[in-house]
């Protein structure tokens, strides 16, 4: 990680093997790094929450049997990392919108003071 890199805040979850497979842990590092060095990701490795939040995503990672989820927003300072989970429809359910954006407007909250 250089200087100029923005670090990554996990307000919810991780990314380790087990549960995701080595190859798809190693697939969401490079898309986080991605993401730290200031390169914005399209379809299909990530889509547009603006349900959550402004500036909010969520990055695709398929693994071997499932497919993951991270919702994060790119702040000024940082990449923010607001859940990680498995995804099982073709919706985000809903309870996850709201638990992220409730955390990020925690976050928001604790971070202005």
């Amino acid at each position: 990680m250089s200087a100029d890199d923005k670090p990554l805040v996990w307000l919810h979850g991780e990314v380790r093997s087990p549960p995701f497979s080595a190859p798809a842990r190693l697939e969401a590092g490079v898309l986080l790094r991605r993401l730290q060095r200031g390169e914005r990701i399209g379809l299909p490795h990530s889509r547009p929450m603006p349900t959550i939040a402004r500036r909010c995503h969520e990055l695709k990672v398929i693994d071997e049997d499932s497919t993951w989820r991270l919702v994060y927003r790119v702040d000024p300072d940082a990449v923010v990392i607001a859940a990680v989970f498995k995804k099982k429809t073709a919706q985000t359910p809903k309870h996850v919108i709201a638990t992220c954006a409730a955390r990020l407007k925690r976050y928001d909250e604790l971070s202005r003071g």
